[in-house]
């Protein structure tokens, strides 16, 4: 009688000259094939991929452009019409101290009554008063109207500020998405202060002097209306916002003498620039050799929004002027050491790496300690701050290129740099106490 095989016996047979083997042990199931893992979009696909963000972002970039395109226009025009480019300077200066005074005031209306309701309307009046100044100079009108016509273009909006209030809007939940954007929107700011001036002055040379300003009018009410007729991405307005003030807010403050000391970087860096290239006989190249600096800046920044950022941001920026001071060197050495453009302009390359970060973080702090209800006014006085440190650095480099020398100038950003170092770290030593912070703890 046959008896039960297991399932793990083996059974031989033969047959003709041939042996068979039958195998009863179980096998395993096949697995089934795994598809391949998509690749996790990167962290600027992911934060395009936000619904309405390309649209508000296209029409802000138009309307952000002419902001470095108007400064260059108008010396350009007025210095050729009149030939005084002290007057020149005099007139762009008025209109920089005017927007200093206005700017904050249009953001505080921002905040109130939305973004749509008050930038459009201030954009249009900021356009009259370019085109008025073009009338002006066109048919020799006083100079004084000149200077009242510039003025009247402070009414136009901080449209970085509005575009980043939208981020903060949006994101508020995801904090590494906001470093992104913020990365984002500096980035954004470079690219277009880099390109403005060169595109001004194209513009102003190829065609007509008031070309640069006609189009930067242009650019500019395009790019807002674009910018405003996005609702849906819009920050809702407050009318009576519960917090205080900004610039009474913890911490503000602060971040505000941080924000002039930075100024007094890009200032001075201009300026002497400036007046290094031209006294090697080649102040045309400039222009090409700040592009370069800005240009560092912007890639630093689109790298730094790639990363996700580690420990408090009160820390980040202490570290990040840090790099900045220590970066600053570079051209002080490249001039004195060498005397070469091109090693100086290789320099301001490796110099600007450390501005975007620093802005960046600074921006991401202004948001965080600026009240609810109150973020354009809050990042408009950081602005306001930036321009102020710009005119204040201009001046100073100004005079250490008159009284002393070109290469000697570039002691300037260093020193500004380093102010800037040592306000934050006083504001990280007092990070957490009420006199700052409010007892608010951000990372």
């Amino acid at each position: 009688m046959p008896q039960p095989t297991s399932r793990d016996t083996r059974l031989f047979t033969v047959t003709a000259d041939t042996l068979v083997a039958v195998d009863f042990t179980p096998r395993e199931p096949r697995k089934p094939r795994t598809p391949r893992t998509r690749r996790e979009p990167g962290p600027y696909r992911r934060l395009f991929a936000v619904p309405g963000a390309r649209a508000f972002t296209a029409g802000n970039l138009l309307a952000r452009l002419p902001m470095g395109m108007f400064g260059v226009s108008a010396i350009v025009m007025i210095a050729g019409s009149r030939g005084s480019y002290a007057l020149a300077g005099a007139v762009t200066a008025t209109g920089l101290a005017a927007t200093a005074v206005v700017a904050p005031w249009t953001a505080r209306l921002v905040d109130r009554h939305g973004q749509a309701r008050v930038a459009l309307p201030a954009t249009l009046f900021a356009v009259l008063g370019s085109l008025a100044l073009v009338l002006c100079v066109r048919h020799d009108a006083p100079d004084w109207t000149l200077f009242a016509a510039y003025a009247a273009t402070a009414t136009t909006p901080n449209t970085g500020g509005m575009s980043r209030a939208r981020w903060a809007h949006l994101l508020k939940d995801r904090p590494d998405a906001l470093h992104t954007a913020n990365s984002f929107e500096q980035a954004a700011d470079e690219l277009c202060f880099m390109l403005g001036p060169v595109l001004a002055a194209v513009l102003c040379g190829t065609f007509f002097p008031e070309a640069g300003t006609l189009t930067g009018a242009v650019l500019l009410l395009t790019g807002v209306a674009l910018f405003t007729a996005q609702r849906s991405t819009e920050p809702p307005a407050v009318r009576r916002a519960a917090g205080r003030a900004p610039l009474r807010a913890p911490g503000v403050r602060p971040l505000l003498l941080v924000c002039l000391a930075t100024g007094g970087v890009f200032g001075s860096l201009e300026v002497v620039t400036i007046a290094f290239a031209d006294g090697q006989g080649h102040r045309t190249a400039a222009g090409a050799v700040l592009a370069l600096q800005a240009a560092g800046s912007c890639v630093a920044g689109l790298l730094y929004g790639a990363v996700r950022p580690k420990g408090p941001a009160l820390s980040r920026l202490g570290w990040c002027l840090a790099a900045m001071a220590a970066l600053m060197t570079l051209p002080l050495l490249a001039a004195a050491l060498t005397g070469s453009l091109l090693v100086l302009a290789g320099a301001l390359l490796m110099a600007g790496m450390a501005t975007a970060p620093t802005m960046v973080t600074t921006m991401t702090l202004v948001q965080r300690y600026t009240p609810e209800g109150r973020l354009n006014e809050g990042m408009t006085l950081a602005v306001t701050g930036l321009l102020g440190g710009i005119a204040c650095g201009s001046a100073a480099g100004g005079w250490i290129v008159e009284h002393l020398s070109a290469t000697a100038g570039y002691g300037v950003p260093v020193a500004a740099a380093l102010a800037a170092f040592a306000v934050a770290g006083v504001l990280v030593s007092f990070g957490s106490s009420n006199r700052f912070t409010d007892g608010r703890r951000y990372h």
